[in-house]
């Protein structure tokens, strides 16, 4: 029993939760394998309360009655009705776990889901570049075996291609260091409102198991011996105890209230779905701002590469040939981070009107 009194054992022990991250690798089984162990000990408690209790003791009245040996069964109403609230609490707790362990998983890999489909994007950016660089290579090679150019121009060219191919390793490697499970298909406003529903659910189910303590009528039936004098043939016998709780309606207070504070309490938990959301708002909202800056001072300076393109856009020398291979291959790179800057804005802004 885990050293908690049995007629208050879920309040005690089995619905203790502390929510946390669930298993990355397989948030299913874990949820299941919990939910699993959950059942069992509910099951079990609900065994025993619901369980006649043989009792055996010698009795010796104050009256001076002759002591008797007293042999029977006893089984408590309020048992029995908390062995099938006991049950439920043990379901409403593994609701609440499911949905706890699903919202603090996508709260977890949101910003890394985000972040690898922007690297995902890159590959593809990285990979249209490179059919452009090996474009220009080309027609370089065709100028440079004609005598129109010079080999250190060709050069030039092949650096911005190697610089791509490091550029597309890079990405992979990054790629494959970043572990995204399948996240769930409701948006996070949705998954934590479900969450603070069972949040609810569960302590208005402790809530109810609670009152039964409140009251009991316990039915104990058996047989009676009288032992000292001894006396010959075993006696029927039968008792009904009822008890009542007079701060009842006080405590039912106090437990109703108590629902609503915890509910309350969730809301501004640090570490809990709520305030996790809420953090997360304002990490997407911050990555907004900086992906603004980022892709406007790009922008600059692309308009800055076309003002220079215009200005050779009929080269007439090997120099003006070179200086817009340079610039062209310039525009190339820059316009990967001009697109992958844009690819973020756009995922970060759905993201946050998609979730908030």
């Amino acid at each position: 029993m885990l050293g908690c009194n049995p007629t208050r054992y879920w309040k005690c022990c089995v619905v203790l939760f502390v929510c946390g991250v669930a298993a990355a690798q397989n948030p299913a089984a874990d949820q299941q394998a919990y939910c699993a162990y959950l059942t069992e000990q509910a099951q079990a408690q609900s065994e025993l309360l619901r369980t006649p209790s043989g009792v055996a003791s010698f009795t010796q009245p104050d009256t001076g009655l002759p002591t008797q040996l007293v042999a029977g069964a006893t089984v408590s109403l309020a048992g029995v009705k908390k062995a099938g609230i006991t049950v439920d609490a043990a379901r409403k707790n593994c609701d609440l776990y499911r949905a706890s362990t699903g919202v603090q998983q996508y709260l977890q890999y949101a910003l890394p889901n985000i972040e690898r489909q922007a690297l995902t994007n890159r590959l593809t950016l990285i990979a249209e570049a490179s059919k452009s660089v090996d474009g220009l290579i080309a027609d370089t090679t065709k100028m440079v075996e004609a005598q129109n150019m010079t080999r250190p121009m060709l050069l030039e060219l092949q650096m911005t291609k190697i610089k791509l191919e490091a550029d597309r390793a890079d990405t992979q490697t990054k790629i494959s260091a970043i572990y995204v499970p399948v996240l769930a298909a409701q948006s996070l406003k949705e998954q934590v409102a479900a969450k603070q529903a069972s949040d609810v659910m569960e302590q208005q189910a402790l809530d109810k198991l609670a009152r039964q303590n409140n009251w009991d009528v316990a039915l104990t039936v058996g047989a009676h011996q009288q032992i000292s004098p001894f006396a010959s043939g075993v006696e029927p016998y039968g008792e009904v105890t009822a008890t009542y709780n007079f701060a009842s309606r006080a405590i039912d207070r106090h437990l109703d209230r108590a629902v609503d504070a915890y509910a309350g309490w969730k809301k501004v938990q640090e570490g809990d779905a709520a305030r996790g959301m809420d953090v997360l708002k304002g990490q997407v909202s911050e990555s907004i701002a900086a992906q603004q800056g980022r892709l406007e001072s790009l922008r600059q300076e692309s308009a800055e590469i076309e003002k220079n393109l215009e200005l050779v856009s009929e080269p007439d020398t090997s120099a003006a040939l070179d200086f817009r291979n340079q610039l062209t291959s310039t525009r190339i790179l820059l316009g990967i981070e001009i697109k992958d800057s844009g690819f973020r804005l756009e995922r970060l802004r759905e993201f946050l009107s998609v979730n908030y």
